[in-house]
């Protein structure tokens, strides 16, 4: 491990906290079962690919007492990009399995589902979980992006797990990990190979969520840490007052951190993708949107204010997606005769030339920087890369062009001047909150009481999580209850339904019911560092989406 921090010495005697259920009956607390389960949407489509774990009922575990379990060994994974508390889920996974019996063995596999197929592991030890507890990373034994999906890598963690004694795997991810997760278990129950799967659900976006999985872990840390850093730039623009910050936060398929952020903090500006695909908003419209903001507070002598965009947003613009679509396909059939040109303005001549008439008009316009962004390295799938695109820089540009015509015929000009900013790893490893330490621990310490009652093909659920721990509720749901079918590189396959933006949950509505005081005023709100220590109502609190969305 790297040195030890005053900070992380002082985390390490914090006790993350469990549901009232757990914490009075352990991992023998008794797995309720309710009424039988259907997945998503595409039903019959769900129950066909998953005929051994579809219909489960969902679980709620209530009192009961110990019972005697022979020693297992279980496995376990992390899976996608970091989050906050990732090793709190290990800790509690590792005390539910040593307080349902001490001789019980967790194998963690190393870097992510790549280490449970190629049988790369450690075997974790009291020593080794201790000095984890309560840290941010996912450095105990890594991570990768793997995907579990072929017949081939299933055999070969079978194998593995066979040759090990291994009959619990746990997969920590997100949407794509646990949807392979709900394959996993399908196979290996189809197979009778006694191995049971169990899932946690992760991401800091925000997107896996229902009304069973509330959240998912690393969201409270993440928003907390971007929030801190939103309001430090406020406060500097409001003492500065001369410049306009546009600000690009993490969220690819939605826009729950950059709507989370702006509950926080009380930005000029949040465009919230969801709601501009909702109304097919142009970029041109959300450009003018934002220049009438800048104008009317250049009105009051105020040439500065914050805007935040979710870094997915580009897609979401009608005119932009089907573009990145035709561009996807031109480069894909000319992609000899494009990497042959000499430089990136003979590349973008190129494509302009070959685009339809209306996705020229739409492409023209752009700011270079972004057309070469546009045209630029394809994933390994042959599509734009998203994440590579400077959105906050495209946006503060073309206002500034706006701005521009504005002074060109104005007899007072209007003083505009940009900063931009993109906050994304700033967040994914952060020191997890009080809220997600103790999150985490419960899914873990969960996870192995599912374990304990024999389940597969679950994932560990705490819901309630608005209040205060000991009312929290434990149980699973079935991964199956998630799926739908999605068109994905050209075939129909299932997978987790990602949660957008509500537009008309209550965490949207009151933003759209404060946003137009917030673009007027200086209604900022400094939230501050993520507070360890102290009372319950400063230290313990959710975010304000959870709180919003339980009142």
């Amino acid at each position: 491990m790297s040195e030890i921090s005053p900070l992380q010495k002082a985390r390490a005697a914090y006790q993350a906290r469990l549901p009232k259920i757990l914490a009075e009956n352990g991992p023998f607390a008794t797995a309720k079962l309710g009424a039988p389960t259907q997945s998503v949407a595409d039903q019959d489509a769900i129950k066909k690919l998953f005929p051994d774990t579809y219909g489960l009922p969902a679980i709620d575990f209530v009192p009961g007492a110990p019972f005697a379990t022979t020693p297992i060994k279980a496995g376990v994974i992390l899976s996608g990009g970091q989050a906050p508390g990732g090793h709190n889920v290990i800790a509690g996974l590792y005390d539910g399995l040593k307080k349902l019996n001490p001789a019980n063995e967790l194998y963690g596999f190393k870097g992510g589902p790549s280490g449970l197929i190629d049988d790369k592991y450690i075997i974790l030890t009291d020593e080794i979980i201790d000095s984890y507890r309560n840290t941010g990373g996912f450095d105990m034994i890594c991570s990768g992006r793997t995907k579990l999906e072929t017949e081939e890598q299933f055999e070969k963690v079978m194998a593995n797990c066979k040759a090990h004694g291994i009959t619990a795997i746990v997969i920590i991810g997100g949407d794509d990990s646990n949807t392979n997760a709900c394959t996993l278990a399908q196979y290996l129950l189809a197979k009778n190979s006694g191995i049971q799967v169990i899932g946690c659900p992760k991401t800091i976006d925000g997107d896996l969520k229902n009304a069973w999985i509330e959240v998912s872990f690393g969201f409270d840390t993440a928003t907390k840490v971007y929030s801190e850093l939103v309001g430090n730039i406020m406060r500097d623009a409001n003492s500065a007052r001369k410049y306009w910050h546009f600000i690009k936060l993490m969220g690819r398929s939605a826009s729950h951190i950059a709507l989370e952020c702006a509950l926080e903090t009380h930005p000029q500006a949040c465009i919230v993708s969801e709601e501009v695909a909702a109304k097919k908003l142009s970029l041109r419209q959300i450009v003018d949107q934002l220049t009438a903001i800048v104008v009317d507070r250049a009105k009051n002598s105020m040439n500065f204010g914050v805007v935040l965009i979710p870094e997915g947003l580009i897609e979401f613009i009608p005119e932009i997606q089907t573009l990145i679509a035709e561009l996807n396909d031109l480069l894909a059939k000319n992609q000899a005769e494009f990497d042959a040109l000499a430089d990136m303005d003979a590349k973008i001549a190129f494509v302009e030339a070959r685009l339809t008439p209306a996705h020229r008009e739409a492409f023209q316009p752009l700011p270079t920087a972004i057309k070469a962004q546009l045209v630029g390295d394809r994933d390994p799938h042959g599509n734009v890369q998203v994440s590579k695109i400077e959105t906050e820089k495209m946006l503060a540009e073309m206002i500034d062009n706006n701005i521009k015509a504005l002074n060109a015929t104005a007899e007072k000009k209007i003083k505009f001047s940009s900063q931009c900013h993109f906050f994304g790893y700033e967040g994914r490893c952060a020191a997890p909150s009080n809220f997600d330490a103790n999150y985490c621990y419960s899914l873990g310490f969960t996870a192995s009481a599912l374990i304990g009652s024999g389940k597969t093909g679950y994932m560990a659920s705490c819901r309630n999580i608005s209040k205060p721990v000991d009312q929290w509720v434990a149980g699973g749901i079935p991964l199956t209850m998630m799926m739908n079918m999605e068109h994905r590189h050209g075939k129909d396959v299932p997978v987790i339904k990602k949660a957008l933006v509500d537009l008309s949950g209550k965490p949207f509505q009151t933003l759209v019911a404060n946003r137009d005081a917030w673009a007027k005023g200086v209604e900022f709100r400094y939230p501050g560092p993520i507070q360890y220590f102290g009372p319950t109502e400063v230290c313990d609190l959710p975010t304000e989406t959870l709180t919003l969305e339980h009142l």
